[in-house]
């Protein structure tokens, strides 16, 4: 709930309008997961509260550890679908990888998410506990942050196909009464929804974007995604072309290309990316080279080191800006693509 519903709930009780502050502040900035955890409400209405609502939808089944320090949790829904969130821990800030969807429906052909299916859209609360829930692992319950939480929209699911969702957990997530973790601090990713991309365009509070590219011809990519039959590279292009009118000073956009070894990572495939971003006139762009974080039910492999380097220098010769991915997590397949509802890794 947003404040304006929070008002509306505490007067429908019978309580004064300032307990939705005190309600939110509770949940969002103290990071409490019960109302018995509220103390500074009467114990009363805390009772009240908690017959008529919920604090807490999701459950973590499982926590994992890697030996980089990266964590995946794998949790549950209310209703039993899994749901998963990677905290990856760099010098001078955290990054939470969150998901948008239970499993995702658009089949990519190198993704291990792909798998399961679409299962469910998560709801604004089950995007936004996500993170409450991992920053109370790592820091304490209510406990502040050292330094900036980094958002990305990349765990399981494909963002753009629960937008207003995930668009109203953003906004809840940027109030500074909570959370208070600023748009400028979030990336999302989807693989090329583009009437959102154009939504998301006009939106004068959005996150940053990225787009998951990963092949630079439509025979090549309707393989690798088939969202690409429904919007190929050239709607595509044109959208981004469209999107990059609207970046502010100093702000570019990202595409992400997953390294499959012998499949896209050639001399030919880099020249040919090359050759669309300069065909549609994209400069204000940087390209995401991600090594492929493979696993045994996958067909691909990852591309050799001096492959990602050959094909980063390709870029950087004809004026792209171009960088390495380093793979966090992939012991524990918390890596890219490799988000699978996996237990016991």
């Amino acid at each position: 709930m947003g404040r304006g519903e929070l008002e509306e709930l505490v007067v429908s009780l019978g309580e004064p309008k300032y307990r939705a502050s005190q309600i939110f502040k509770a949940l969002h900035q103290r990071r409490r997961r019960s109302f018995d955890e509220i103390t500074d409400l009467p114990k009363s209405f805390r009772e009240i509260l908690a017959q008529r609502a919920e604090v807490s939808r999701l459950t973590v089944e499982s926590r994992y550890v890697s030996t980089d320090g990266t964590r995946r949790y794998l949790m549950k829904t209310a209703d039993g679908k899994p749901v998963e969130t990677v905290y990856i821990p760099t010098e001078g800030r955290d990054t939470i990888c969150f998901s948008s969807q239970s499993g995702c429906p658009l089949k990519c052909d190198f993704c291990l998410t792909a798998k399961l299916g679409l299962l469910k859209n998560l709801s604004v609360g089950e995007i936004v506990e996500q993170i409450i829930i991992v920053l109370n692992d790592v820091y304490g319950a209510g406990a502040e942050t050292p330094h900036g939480t980094n958002l990305v929209g990349m765990g399981a699911g494909e963002p753009f196909l629960n937008f207003e969702n995930l668009i109203d957990a953003l906004r809840l997530m940027a109030d500074e009464s909570g959370l208070f973790i600023v748009p400028d601090r979030v990336t999302v990713s989807t693989a090329g929804i583009v009437p959102k991309i154009h939504d998301l365009a006009n939106l004068h509070d959005r996150p940053h974007l990225a787009i998951s590219l990963s092949a630079a011809n439509d025979e090549l990519r309707n393989k690798l995604m088939p969202i690409n039959k429904r919007w190929d590279l050239d709607e595509l292009m044109k959208v981004a072309r469209e999107f990059e009118k609207s970046l502010r000073r100093g702000e570019r956009f990202t595409f992400e290309y997953v390294m499959l070894g012998g499949v896209n990572d050639s001399a030919k495939d880099a020249d040919q990316l090359a050759d669309l971003l300069e065909m549609y006139r994209i400069r204000r762009v940087k390209v995401n080279l991600i090594p492929h974080n493979g696993a045994e039910q996958l067909d691909y492999a990852a591309s050799t080191p001096e492959q990602v380097r050959q094909f980063k220098d390709i870029l950087e010769s004809r004026g792209v800006s171009a960088y390495v991915r380093t793979p966090r997590g992939r012991d524990i397949y918390a890596a890219c693509g490799q988000l699978a509802a996996k237990a016991g890794a």
